[in-house]
């Protein structure tokens, strides 16, 4: 099944359906034509929906490893979440849970969390482990 995922229309109140391929761009309203902002926060992906945004991603996608027990991944949850904000349009959060997805997280060898990856292209460009500021992940990104 193709990922996508919905957008409310703040004019008309219309929910839009974004596939993968359009998540950073500014679309159109299906119903009233308003513009739609691209998609501002993190996204949670299982292994199925994360290959598809990679494949699709014509900008920069950063990719938080993260499980709910983790202490240190809840202080970076607010950075992560502020950075999705900061940078639509030009790049896309995903969040993968490491304890739902446990095979994806063993592609990219985590070993500890968080765990961020940075893929451009579907290429990694930079993995890093540990709570980062959001200006370093702004960094990465840019």
């Amino acid at each position: 099944m193709a990922f996508s995922t919905v957008s409310v229309c703040s004019s008309c109140g219309t929910k839009n359906r974004i596939p993968a391929n359009h998540l950073a761009d500014t679309g159109r309203c299906g119903e009233c034509k308003t513009s739609l902002q691209p998609v501002s926060q993190p996204l949670d992906v299982d292994a199925s929906a994360f290959d598809q945004i990679v494949g699709a991603a014509k900008v920069p996608v950063l990719v938080d490893f993260w499980a709910a027990w983790c202490g240190p991944c809840k202080v970076a949850a607010p950075d992560v979440q502020q950075l999705a904000r900061e940078m639509a349009g030009r790049a896309l959060v995903l969040k993968v849970d490491t304890d739902a997805n446990p095979a994806l997280a063993a592609r990219f060898n985590i070993q500890s969390i968080p765990n961020f990856i940075v893929l451009r292209g579907g290429q990694v460009a930079m993995q890093r482990a540990g709570v980062t500021p959001r200006s370093e992940m702004r960094r990465w990104l840019e």
